[in-house]
């Protein structure tokens, strides 16, 4: 892509409007454009990376085994009254009459449609487990919207669903998706900490937020810090492994402020390993048996008699990850953001020095982006005629990791080549290439 095509409107200053570096920084370089309040459109940089992120975190759904599928977003009332959340639910749900006068709802999450879609389709344990997930756009009518996409009203979400015969089946399936949560955050260069937490109006016993640690966080956390250094690396997809897993980072004090107990916290954590700070959440898991199967009616034939299934559910705010990102990554002082490759909008930007009546530089730029193109790679070239300083300035704050530079002095075995925040390396163009397919 060049950049005198592409659609990136990028703004000189921050705007006023934004308190946090995530709603600034997406504001700036024409991610979102706000539509109404907390509604946004998702320009084309944005876009890019929110898709990235799908990406992963379907690959890694896909990988424990969890089918895709894809429900609507309006949903009908009816369903709801039936669990009876139709009511308990609140002022968030917002809710609407079609012409023929019947209630429907647009979806703030999805238990009581997948619950439905089983009860119709499955008769026999023998069928059993059934892993289900989406990835759709929710509306929550949030009363203070704020924070851009951090709180905003529609979002986009995977949202998983478990089915299961027994209690014990029904942990497994959690356990899979703990690790699942555990390898998603991982190839975004995140660290995300599983904390004991609140099932809020889902529901349940068991509940684990996914927290990455942040100044601007609305979580209260409190922690061992031991917990930071579990090794989730090996973990095989079994019963025991993967119960195995959750031990080891259950062993360690680490809970969110609504399950915050100061005696337990200070008797389990010794003073040097107490860390009390803030987090955003970017998943939560739950547990709840059989509270919307047994109001529902959902059950199965086990050894001729009906059995409620055990059902958990599964969300990661896919949209809320990209302001997540930022949140841990943009260096605000000096105005310097590094995407993870593995979710960076483009793999490389080519920024050439454009004299006056000499397109020299850019002609090598042109032949650099092309073999890269040949190899897979997605790049940006800067074709404007700004000075390098400001443009290395402008993809400083863009994002993008890698940094192709072509000046004067240039030299085609020898291409000034950097990673934002570190020195330059001068190395043949078969060495980038193989550096940026390595890196990804």
């Amino acid at each position: 892509m060049y950049f005198s095509k592409s659609f990136i409107p990028i703004l000189k200053n921050n705007p006023t409007e934004a308190k946090i570096k995530s709603h600034k920084l997406m504001l700036r370089t024409g991610m979102i454009k706000q539509s109404s309040a907390g509604i946004y459109s998702w320009l084309p940089l944005g876009f890019k990376v929110m898709k990235k992120i799908e990406q992963i975190v379907r690959e890694e759904q896909n990988r424990v085994g969890v089918q895709e599928m894809l429900m609507p977003t309006i949903q009908s009332s009816e369903i709801w009254k039936e669990s009876g959340r139709y009511d308990d639910y609140g002022e968030e749900m917002l809710r609407i009459k079609d012409r023929q006068n019947r209630e429907m709802l647009y979806g703030p999450t999805n238990e009581e449609l997948i619950t439905e879609i089983f009860r119709s389709s499955v008769k026999s344990y023998k069928s059993l487990p059934q892993l289900l997930y989406h990835i759709q756009w929710k509306f929550r009518d949030e009363l203070r919207p704020r924070f851009g996409i951090m709180r905003c009203r529609e979002f986009y979400m995977k949202d998983a669903y478990s089915f299961d015969i027994s209690d014990d089946e029904a942990l497994y399936s959690y356990n899979k998706f703990f690790l699942s949560y555990l390898n998603t955050f991982k190839r975004m260069e995140l660290s995300a900490i599983p904390m004991a937490a609140d099932t809020g109006p889902i529901g349940g016993n068991l509940s684990h937020e996914f927290i990455i640690l942040a100044d601007t966080g609305e979580s209260k956390i409190y922690t061992d810090k031991r917990i930071f250094e579990v090794d989730s690396t090996e973990t095989i997809i079994d019963k025991n492994s993967l119960a195995q897993l959750r031990k080891d980072f259950e062993k360690y004090y680490s809970v969110t402020d609504e399950k915050f107990n100061k005696s337990e916290f200070e008797n389990n954590v010794e003073e040097n390993n107490r860390l009390q700070t803030k987090g955003i959440e970017v998943g939560h898991i739950f547990y709840f048996g059989d509270k919307y199967s047994r109001a529902m009616n959902a059950n199965v034939d086990y050894n001729g008699k009906k059995e409620f299934v055990k059902m958990g559910s599964y969300g990661i705010g896919v949209s809320r990850l990209v302001g997540a990102i930022i949140e841990a990554k943009y260096d605000e002082k000096n105005e310097i953001m590094k995407w993870p490759l593995s979710v960076s909008p483009y793999d490389c930007s080519i920024l050439p020095i454009i004299n006056k009546n000499d397109n020299s530089n850019l002609d090598r730029a042109v032949n650099i982006y092309n073999e890269l193109k040949k190899n897979d790679l997605d790049v940006l070239i800067d074709d404007t005629d700004e000075n390098i300083s400001s443009k290395i300035k402008k993809f400083n704050l863009l994002g993008i990791p890698y940094q192709i530079i072509i000046g004067k002095n240039f030299n085609e075995h020898k291409i000034e080549f950097k990673e934002i925040n570190k020195e330059p390396i001068f190395i043949s163009l078969d060495k980038i290439i193989k550096i940026l397919n390595k890196k990804k």
